[in-house]
């Protein structure tokens, strides 16, 4: 099995924590990883209906079945359970002994911190990311390549080739989740509305012309993201728009978790298409993004990130708080590096007190070089910290 870059982390934090909860997109990995790292506890999935059954009619006697801990896959379908769960542990006070997966995050982290407040961690496990794929040898020549491919496990596990793994995914979980959680009473309204998004990846988002998109009004349009966001489909990159002056946009911009879902969703099927394609620069960008979310998801942490823009068109793709200190980071699909790449990063140094001295390029090449004006780094070494 393939090491994923967040078990050291909840290693760590088992020591210390009576409970572990792990959330992240349907089949990114969450229970093979749990089970890895927790093989001395027994596993239960309540999406199992009688095992859901009993958690639900019977919570107390759930509990007591699993009095010396558990590995409870899906565990928002029991709510009830997570107050019992704090109860087990406030009496035996020992660490490591419950792990809640989720596929749903808002629903699992607000019952989390309802009844496990100080006594759980929270962790996100996403697909995998470049360190990992470097590791396991499966890291792609081309970043189109991997682009199109995506990152989600079993497309790698088992050699799936993308176009057979993503066009049952949308319908089995992306669909499923939608009419699980919102009485969606068109789906072929919702499932028009998903790719739009991917249309709009790394754009800012309009929520009235999304609406008016599909047909639909602007409150809908925000609970179907909502939706989207719980299930880690997409993430809203927000503005940074503290200080600087007053004419910023303050609007978030739409990103995928994985481009490989979101050019399925377009029909992007391939290298040459997505050659062709005129969003080839908007997914690169995507691409770079969700994988300084992985990092950052990785290491425990929640990732400090920004995009900054002005009214004049004067853009950072990318912005990362560290340290109280903005670090900026502009991102290009080219192979070649120009002048022209430090432009906005100079910009924003000039009227940003907290920015960095140096900003980052992240590009479509190979070199890593640094020069005066900033680190440039290839899209296989990109790594932040450094």
């Amino acid at each position: 099995m393939i090491h994923r870059m967040l078990s050291d982390k909840i290693r760590q934090m088992a020591a210390k924590m009576p409970v572990i909860s792990i959330t992240g997109p349907r089949q990114s990995g969450k229970t093979v990883l749990a089970r890895e790292l927790f093989s001395e506890l027994p596993y239960v999935n309540l999406e199992n209906l009688e095992q859901r059954a009993f958690a639900l009619n019977d919570p107390a006697g759930f509990i007591r079945s699993y009095a010396e801990g558990a590995v409870i896959d899906e565990a928002q379908y029991a709510p009830d359970l997570f107050s019992y769960i704090q109860v087990r542990v406030d009496e035996t006070r020992q660490n490591g002994r419950y792990v809640l997966t989720g596929s749903q995050h808002f629903q699992l982290t607000e019952r989390v911190s309802q009844s496990l407040a100080g006594r759980a961690i929270n962790f996100y496990l996403l697909p995998f990311s470049h360190s990992e794929l470097h590791t396991a040898g499966w890291l792609p020549e081309d970043y189109e390549q991997l682009i199109v491919k995506g990152y989600y496990p079993r497309i790698y596990d088992q050699e799936l080739e993308a176009t057979d793994f993503y066009p049952s995914y949308i319908e089995n979980y992306v669909e499923r989740d939608a009419r699980q959680m919102i009485n969606i009473m068109d789906l072929g309204k919702f499932q028009l509305f998903i790719r739009l998004c991917a249309a709009l990846s790394g754009q800012l988002i309009n929520y009235s012309s999304l609406a008016n998109e599909v047909g639909t009004d602007a409150s809908t349009a925000k609970r179907w993201l909502h939706l989207l966001e719980s299930s880690f489909i997409i993430f809203l990159l927000q503005p940074y728009y503290r200080n600087y002056n007053k004419r910023l946009v303050k609007t978030p911009k739409l990103y995928f978790y994985d481009t490989g879902l979101a050019c399925s969703l377009l029909g992007i099927r391939s290298v040459e298409e997505l050659q062709a394609s005129y969003r080839k620069g908007a997914f690169f960008e995507n691409f770079v993004i969700a994988e300084t979310y992985k990092q950052f998801y990785n290491r425990g942490q929640r990732p400090p990130c920004y995009f900054w823009r002005d009214n004049n068109g004067n853009e950072v793709d990318l912005l990362i708080e560290s340290g109280g200190k903005l670090f900026p980071v502009e991102i290009k699909s080219g192979r070649t590096i120009h002048q022209e790449f430090f432009k906005n990063i100079q910009y924003f140094n000039k009227i940003a007190e907290n920015a960095e001295d140096q900003g980052r390029i992240v590009y479509g090449g190979d070199l890593q070089q640094l020069r005066s004006q900033g680190h440039v780094y290839g899209w296989r070494d990109w790594e932040i910290g450094h």
